[in-house]
Formats: C-alpha cells, sequence, structure tokens
C-alpha cells in the first residue's frame, strides 16, 4: 500500500456515493451494499481510479457525503485499499470497521489501518 495514503488518516474528505446504501453491485447483483460506497474524487488510486471510500455512521442513502478518514482497509491481493469515513465525532473500533465492511473485504486478504 502506499505509505502516503496512511497520512490521510484523521483528514476530512467528501464522498461521490455511485453505490448507496441498498443498492445492488453492478457485476453481482446478489452483492447488496449495507452502507453507502463510493469515491474521492480527484485522488488516484494504485488502480488508476478515483480512491474508493465505504461511508459507516450514515443509516441513509446517500448521493454524497463529507466526513473524516477513520481507517484505511489495505488489501495484500488488490492494488487498491479502501478508506472508511465516517461523522467526524463517529467512533469505530476495528472489529466493527470489519464486520460493517465484511460483505465485500470477505472476498480479500485484507486489515484495517487506524
Amino acid at each position: 500500500m502506499n505509505g502516503a495514503f496512511q497520512t490521510m488518516l484523521g483528514k476530512i474528505v467528501t464522498v461521490t456515493v455511485d453505490r448507496p446504501l441498498g443498492s445492488r453491485h453492478p457485476s453481482h447483483p446478489d452483492l447488496v451494499y449495507p452502507v453507502n460506497y463510493g469515491y474521492v474524487a480527484g485522488i488516484p488510486a494504485p488502480d488508476g481510479e478515483d480512491q474508493d471510500a465505504y461511508i459507516l455512521g450514515v443509516d441513509i442513502p446517500v448521493t454524497a457525503f463529507t466526513g473524516k478518514v477513520i481507517a484505511i482497509i489495505h488489501r495484500n491481493d488488490d492494488a487498491e485499499g479502501k478508506w472508511v469515513v465516517a461523522p467526524e465525532t463517529a467512533v469505530f473500533s476495528q472489529a466493527e470497521i470489519r464486520k460493517l465492511t465484511w460483505f465485500q473485504e470477505q472476498y480479500f486478504d485484507s486489515y484495517v489501518i487506524m
């Protein structure tokens, strides 16, 4: 993982949501998103696309969200890690983050950096 991305922990970012809570994955329709998921425009990830992010602590579908990067999920078997963004005052443990992102992270060898 690009070590520079770890400097984003605690930073405020805006996530554009392209897979809102309750939506289905475009390539895997059996996968329903239990959280809002999107990307941080203008910040390229190692895969060349904008940086992807999970949004935790927002229980309704949204189109965009500004919050704090509380964790980075590093994938050992994928070029791109995922950011975890939450309301500024929200607190989540590593175990809670793993549980809330398991719907997708179960398919990867990943760990949470906080």
